[in-house]
């Protein structure tokens, strides 16, 4: 898989595809919320965030991608849906920081959550 096509996938909640391509030492930092250090706890809150996508429908747009070097960023929509009801609806940007072997060192989400009345 490329750069683009790895963070790809994983912004839209792929993980499975990705897990070969995360360095044992990377950090994914979800701003303002939770800061995950090594391959193994990106890979368990993956698994956690896996199994509340398989309870909603989710709708992933991709709105951009730029990609530069080892650099790729991501940004875009997500919306989950239970029983025809909007659960919630998200708009993210992923900064995704690759090393020459196409390993994922450092991962940068930004999270905007819609208000529940809007």
């Amino acid at each position: 898989m490329t750069k683009i096509e790895i963070a790809k996938a994983f912004s839209n909640g792929e993980f499975e595809k990705t897990n070969k391509f995360i360095s044992d030492t990377a950090v994914w930092t979800v701003v303002e919320e939770d800061i995950f250090i090594g391959k193994q706890a990106i890979m368990n809150n993956c698994e956690q965030v896996g199994n509340y996508f398989q309870s909603v429908t989710t709708d992933f747009k991709t709105l951009n991608i730029i990609a530069e070097g080892n650099k790729v960023v991501i940004n875009g929509t997500a919306e989950f849906m239970r029983d025809n009801q909007r659960v919630s609806f998200v708009s993210a940007c992923d900064v995704y920081e690759f090393d020459d072997n196409n390993q994922i060192q450092n991962i940068t989400s930004y999270c905007i959550q819609k208000a529940k009345n809007d």
